[in-house]
């Protein structure tokens, strides 16, 4: 077996870099999403249907929890702009 060491690859450099200005607390390198701390499906490994329970208790128990009224007008009135558009006819739910 002549010449299998030459396929062995390269080995990398590692270097252990600090930056120079940094005084924060924790890992600078760190990837978190700014919002993290305030979710509930963020953390424990939960399997989908726990993350679904915990967003919807979160959300019947949250401050302004509920349907905002504001979505549901303007959700409407863009559904009865899009039915006068397409000449939808309502009369086919007031027939004999």
């Amino acid at each position: 077996m002549l010449g299998w060491s030459k396929f062995k690859g390269k080995t990398h450099n590692v270097f252990e870099y600090k930056p120079r200005y940094y005084k924060g607390e924790g890992n600078p390198y760190e990837f978190k999403h700014k919002f993290d701390e305030y979710r509930t499906t963020v953390g424990k490994k939960k399997n989908l249907k726990e993350k679904f329970k915990a967003a919807i208790n979160e959300f019947k128990t949250s401050e302004n929890g509920g349907i905002n009224k504001t979505i549901v007008i303007i959700a409407s009135i863009l559904t009865f702009i899009f039915l006068y558009v397409i000449d939808f006819d309502l009369s086919i739910f007031f027939s004999k």
